[in-house]
């Protein structure tokens, strides 16, 4: 045979060898990668940002809401139950905002189930509001009114709108990850501890910006979400609206005193809620002149803000921008 040919024929015999290898390799990796996977189902979207950043390519977390969903609306159907029965971790934010789940998991087999309550360790505030006494509070200098009255019977789920609560739920969603595959928990801990100090990064922009505004209030059209934030800001937040379902409705009364408040202390700025078509916040804001912004609570996400990309992070930043118009901070 000719050199030159015995030559070509080495080289050919290498390269299909080569490339046998390689796709049999490719081929074996993607199957182990996609058995070894953990499932993870999340009920709201901050455990479900939460849970894909401390995973990352380790584990498959979907949202068992579906996009554009309001959160305190949601029931869940036998679809869920069977996509909560198929994964590896169930996370939800706690009793007081899936008062749900509890039932839901007497109807499957959990035992091979990891279930983690994201509010484990923290301490819930109850909602409150300041309509009667809001006259007794210095809002140029932050002073805390001493005479507040019951807004809600029950205690505030919005634990994540507090982002030191942010950061103890990553801790216990870090934890479950850690216990159901420990092999990995190295990269579980690490990216945790990452994502913490962006939250860190993120309270420290809110304490700042929001040190020196020229307003202290929050007047909000939505449904009583910003407690845990105006708490931990001192920021005084008020809302007309006398609970945290999405058929709670504004009474008169409220909405009288809402007008007086912002007329009180010349504040231009109403909040609406997400997902939510704001014909209180439009009402308000026609009537004395203001202007609208929106404060996203982050239960969930349109369909559009899915396609998007939108974190968690980048909704409060959002937030943040916000607040700082309508309170006229520097």
């Amino acid at each position: 045979m000719n050199p030159m040919i015995k030559v070509i024929s080495f080289y050919i015999s290498i390269i299909l060898i080569f490339s046998c290898l390689l796709f049999s390799c490719e081929k074996k990796d993607g199957k182990s990668i996609g058995q070894n996977k953990i499932k993870v189902v999340t009920t709201l979207f901050p455990l479900y940002d939460f849970a894909t950043n401390i995973c990352q390519d380790k584990a498959e977390v979907s949202l068992l809401l579906p996009p554009g969903v309001e959160a305190h609306a949601y029931e869940p159907k036998p679809a869920d139950m069977s996509k909560i029965q198929n994964a590896d971790i169930f996370i939800y934010t706690g009793a007081a905002m899936e008062p749900w789940v509890e039932k839901l998991l007497q109807g499957i087999d959990t035992r091979r189930i990891n279930i983690i309550d994201a509010s484990r360790g923290i301490n819930l505030i109850s909602g409150l509001h300041h309509h009667d006494d809001i006259e007794k509070t210095n809002f140029n200098h932050g002073h805390e009114s001493q005479h507040t009255h019951e807004h809600q019977g029950g205690p505030d789920p919005h634990i994540w709108l507090d982002f030191a609560n942010a950061e103890k739920m990553v801790d216990t969603i870090a934890k479950g990850f850690m216990d159901k595959d420990p092999q990995n928990q190295i990269i579980y801990r690490g990216n945790a501890d990452a994502y913490k100090r962006k939250l860190e990064d993120l309270d420290n922009k809110y304490r700042v910006a929001l040190s020196s505004c020229k307003s202290r209030i929050i007047i909000h059209a939505g449904h009583f979400a910003f407690g845990y934030l105006a708490k931990r800001y001192n920021l005084e937040y008020v809302t007309a609206y006398k609970g945290f379902t999405p058929d709670a409705e504004p009474t008169p009364k409220s909405l009288i005193e809402l007008m007086k408040t912002l007329k009180k202390y010349s504040v231009k700025t109403i909040y609406y809620e997400e997902l939510i078509t704001p014909r209180v916040a439009d009402t308000i804001s026609k009537e004395v002149g203001g202007n609208m912004l929106m404060l996203h609570g982050a239960h969930n996400i349109s369909k559009a803000e899915m396609d998007q990309g939108v974190s968690f992070l980048s909704l409060m930043e959002k937030n943040l921008e916000n607040l700082r118009i309508g309170m006229q901070c520097p």
